[in-house]
C-alpha cells in the first residue's frame, strides 16, 4: 500500500512539474474560474422609522442610479448633494443622510447596500453596513474563484455569517441564555438567511417620476396632526395622494404621456399644526386639563380644539399667517430648485384646511384692481368731500362754528371717529358741543356707511357681496353693522396676508366651508360674486362626510337639484348604484302600467250603457280613447330609461354662478358597495378616504390639465 501511495505521489508531483501544457492548462482552469465571478450590482437604500422600527427603502431605479454616478466619479463625496424624490429630497453623499427640502423631517440614513440578511420578525431583508458588505464581497470572490466555501466571517457584532455554498448563505443571531448562575451568550440561535445583490431579495423598488413638472398644488391638512385612520401625517397621506396621480397618467393620459405633451404634477404639502401647537398654548391646556380619561382629552386638545383655535382670533390670525408664508416660501424655494418650471399652481384643502384657505383667496385682491382702486379711492373722497359731510353733520347739531377749527387740524369725518372726549378738550371744543358730537358719532355709523360707499365705487362689480345678513345681527347695533359692511367673508379682527401667485384652481375635500358661512350669518352668495385670485372652485365630497356641506344651494337657494357625480375612474357607475337606478326604473314603471290599467278599468265601470247600434262606435272610441293617455307616459319612460343623458342637460342648464367660472361646483363621489350598508358605519371613514381615492385625484388631474388643453384618452362617463 505505501508502494502505491509513493507511486500516485509521484505521478501527482510530475503532474505539477512546470511545463509548457500543464501551465496552459493551469491558466485555462483561473479564466474559468475567475468567470464564474461576477461583481454585484449595488443599490441605495434609506432607513425609515415606522411603528417604532426601522425599514430600510429602496430608491427608485433612477436616483439609485444617479446616486451611484455620484459615488463614483467622486469617491470623497464631501460636499455631493444628490436630488431624489422628484426633488422633494436632497441626499448628502458625504454624511450619507437624506434631508427633506420643502417641510420639516427627521434626517434618514441612506446606504449603499449589496448584501442582505433576513430579520428577525417581519421576514424584511436588511441590509449590512457597507464595510461588512466589502468584507462579505471579498470573501465570496476568494470562495467562487478557488472553489473553497464553508468561510465563516465574524460580524462587527460578533455574530457568525457562513457562506456554504452560492446558494446557501446564513447568518447565525446569538442568543443569550439565562440560567440561575447567569447568562451564557455564547449560544447560536436559528439561522437566519443571507442574499447577495438586491435582485435576489423580495423588496418592491418603485418606479422613478418624469423630470417634467406641468403644475404645483399646495395641499392644506384639517384639524389635528393626523390625516388617516392610520395616524398618518400630512406628508404620508400626500404621498399616497401624488403615487396614486402618477399611476392615473399612465393609464388615462396614456397617448399624451407616449407624445411627450405631460409630465406629472408635483403635490406639496402644507403644515401648521405644528407651528400653532408650538406657541405654548399646549402648555397652558395641559395646566387646565382634567385627569381623568386622559388619551381623549389629550385626543381633544391635539385635534378638536384646532376648530375653536380657527375661530379665536388670535390663534386664526397665527393659523392664516403660517399657511399663507408657508405656501409663498414652498413657492419661492420651488422656483429655485426648478428654473425652467412654466406652469401653473393650484392649491387643496381638506377638512378646516380648505376653509382656511376659501377665507384668504376671498381675502386676496387682483394686482390690476388693486392698482385701480388706490387711483380711484382718494378720487372718490374728493368728490364726495369727507369735509363738506363733516360740514352739513356740524350745521344739523347747530355747531358750525367749529368748522374752521376742525379744518385747520385736517379733520374728516374718519378721523373724527377715532377722536376721543379728550382730544376734542385739547382742540378747545366746550364740554357740551364735545358731548353732542361724540353721542352724534358714536359707534362710528356714519363713517362706516361713508367707507363702505367709497369702497364700492373704487371696487366695483367684483365685492364679494355674498349673502344678506339676517334682521338680528342688523339689529344688534354697531356691532352687527360692523360685521355687515365687514367687505371680507372672513374674521373680521384678523389680517389675511397676500399669497405670491394667483391659483389657477382651489379644490376642497371634505369641506365644512357651507356651514361656516352660514353660521357667520351669510345666507346666500351672490351669483356674480368669483374668487378675486383664482379662477376655478370645485367642492369635493364624499356622501356619508359628516364635515362636508354644500356650496350651491347659497348660490340657488330657490331650486333644488343634485350635485354634479364624479365618474368612476374606471369609466362607469359603480355596479350598485346602476342596479338601484334599474330597480327604481323598474318601480316606476310598474307604477305607470299599474295606474294607466286603473285608471281604464275605472273609465268601463263607469261609462254608461249604449243602444246596439252604437256599440261599434263605442269600441272604436275605446280603442282610440286611451292613445293620448298613454303619450305622455312614454316620455316619462324614455327619460328614466336615459337618465344620464338627462341629467347631464338638466346639470348644464343650471346657473350656479360665477364662483367656479360659470361650472358646477359640488362633486359627489360614489360611495363603495359595502359602504352602502351602513352610513353611520363608515361615516368616519368617508371624511379621510380622499388621500387613496382614484376618482378624487382623476378629478384633479382632469380639470388641471384642461386648463393646458389635454384631455382624457378615453371619457370618463
Amino acid at each position: 500500500m505505501s508502494a502505491v501511495g509513493q507511486q500516485e505521489e509521484q505521478l501527482s508531483q510530475s503532474d505539477l512539474s512546470p511545463s509548457s501544457n500543464s501551465s496552459s492548462s493551469f491558466e485555462i482552469i483561473d479564466m474559468d474560474a475567475a468567470s464564474l465571478y461576477e461583481p454585484v450590482s449595488p443599490h441605495w437604500f434609506y432607513c425609515k422609522i415606522i411603528d417604532s422600527k426601522e425599514t430600510w427603502i429602496p430608491f427608485n431605479a433612477e436616483d439609485s442610479q444617479r446616486l451611484e454616478e455620484a459615488y463614483g466619479s467622486d469617491k470623497d463625496c464631501n460636499g455631493r448633494v444628490v436630488p431624489t424624490d422628484g426633488g422633494r429630497y436632497d441626499v448628502h453623499l458625504g454624511e450619507r443622510m437624506r434631508y427633506a427640502v420643502y417641510w420639516d423631517e427627521l434626517a434618514s440614513e441612506v446606504r449603499r447596500c449589496t448584501w442582505f440578511y433576513k430579520g428577525d420578525k417581519d421576514n424584511k431583508y436588511v441590509p449590512y453596513s457597507e464595510s461588512f458588505s466589502q468584507q462579505l464581497e471579498e470573501t465570496y470572490m476568494l470562495a467562487v474563484t478557488l472553489d473553497e466555501w464553508k468561510k465563516k466571517l465574524e460580524s462587527p457584532n460578533r455574530e457568525i455569517i457562513i457562506l456554504h455554498n452560492p446558494k446557501l448563505m446564513v447568518h447565525y443571531h446569538l442568543v443569550a441564555r439565562s440560567d440561575e448562575w447567569g447568562s451564557i451568550p455564547a449560544e447560536q440561535g436559528r439561522p437566519r438567511t443571507v442574499k447577495r445583490g438586491v435582485e435576489n431579495i423580495s423588496v418592491d423598488i418603485p418606479c422613478g417620476e418624469p423630470l417634467q413638472i406641468d403644475h404645483l398644488v399646495f395641499v392644506v391638512h384639517g384639524i389635528g396632526p393626523a390625516c388617516d385612520l392610520r395616524f398618518r401625517s400630512i406628508v404620508q397621506c400626500v404621498n399616497d395622494f401624488r403615487g396614486v396621480s402618477l399611476n392615473l397618467l399612465q393609464t388615462h393620459f396614456k397617448k399624451a404621456q407616449e407624445q411627450q405633451q405631460i409630465g406629472r404634477v408635483e403635490f406639496l404639502p402644507v403644515n401648521w399644526h405644528s407651528p400653532l401647537h408650538s406657541t405654548g398654548v399646549d402648555v397652558d391646556l395641559r395646566r387646565i386639563t382634567l385627569p381623568s380619561i386622559n388619551r381623549l382629552r389629550h385626543f381633544t386638545n391635539d385635534t378638536i380644539l384646532d376648530v375653536f383655535f380657527y375661530n379665536s382670533p388670535t390663534y386664526c390670525q397665527t393659523i392664516v399667517d403660517t399657511v399663507a408664508s408657508e405656501m409663498n416660501r414652498i413657492y419661492k424655494l420651488f422656483l429655485q430648485r426648478n428654473p425652467n418650471f412654466k406652469g401653473g399652481v393650484s392649491i387643496a384643502g381638506h377638512s378646516l384646511g380648505s376653509l382656511i384657505l376659501f377665507d384668504l383667496l376671498t381675502n386676496q385682491k387682483d394686482p390690476l384692481e388693486e392698482n385701480d382702486s388706490e387711483k380711484v379711492i382718494p378720487r372718490v373722497v374728493l368728490d364726495q368731500g369727507d369735509t363738506l359731510d363733516l360740514e352739513e353733520d356740524l350745521k344739523k347739531l347747530q355747531l358750525s362754528e367749529f368748522c374752521n377749527l376742525f379744518k385747520k387740524e385736517k379733520i374728516d369725518k374718519a378721523a373724527l371717529a377715532l377722536c376721543t372726549e379728550r382730544d376734542l378738550q385739547e382742540m378747545g371744543i366746550p364740554l357740551g358741543p364735545r358731548k353732542k358730537i361724540l353721542n352724534y358719532f358714536k359707534n362710528g355709523e356714519n363713517i362706516q356707511s361713508v367707507n363702505k360707499q367709497n369702497q364700492q365705487s373704487a371696487l366695483g362689480g367684483n365685492l364679494p357681496v355674498l349673502s344678506e345678513k339676517s334682521k338680528d345681527c342688523n339689529s344688534t347695533g354697531g356691532a352687527g353693522n360692523e360685521e355687515y359692511l365687514d367687505i371680507s367673508i372672513g374674521q373680521a379682527s384678523v389680517k389675511y396676508p397676500r399669497l405670491i401667485y394667483k391659483p389657477d384652481i382651489f379644490f376642497a375635500f371634505g369641506s365644512p366651508i357651507g356651514m361656516f358661512l352660514t353660521v357667520r350669518g351669510l345666507k346666500r352668495i351672490d351669483p356674480n360674486y368669483k374668487l378675486p385670485t383664482c379662477k376655478g372652485f370645485f367642492n369635493i365630497y364624499h356622501p356619508f362626510d359628516p364635515v362636508a356641506y354644500r356650496i350651491e344651494p347659497m348660490v340657488v337657494p330657490g331650486v333644488e337639484f343634485e350635485p354634479m357625480l364624479i365618474p368612476h375612474h374606471k369609466g362607469r357607475k359603480r355596479m350598485h348604484l346602476e342596479l338601484r337606478e334599474g330597480l327604481t326604473r323598474m318601480s316606476m314603471d310598474l307604477k305607470n302600467n299599474v295606474l294607466s290599467s286603473l285608471r281604464m278599468a275605472w273609465k268601463s265601470f263607469t261609462r254608461a250603457p249604449y243602444p246596439a247600434l252604437q256599440a261599434t262606435e263605442a269600441a272604436a272610441a275605446d280603442e282610440t280613447e286611451p292613445e293620448p293617455e298613454a303619450v305622455p307616459e312614454k316620455p316619462s319612460d324614455v327619460q328614466a330609461g336615459d337618465s344620464p343623458v338627462a341629467d347631464k342637460e338638466e346639470a348644464a342648464s343650471i346657473n350656479v354662478g360665477m364662483l367656479n367660472g360659470g361650472q358646477r361646483i359640488d362633486y359627489v363621489l360614489q360611495e363603495k358597495p359595502i359602504e352602502s350598508f351602513n352610513e353611520y358605519l363608515f361615516a368616519l371613514q368617508s371624511h379621510l378616504c380622499y388621500w387613496e381615492s382614484e376618482d378624487t385625484v382623476l378629478l384633479v388631474l382632469k380639470e388641471i390639465y384642461q386648463t393646458q388643453g389635454i384631455f382624457l384618452d378615453q371619457p370618463t362617463q
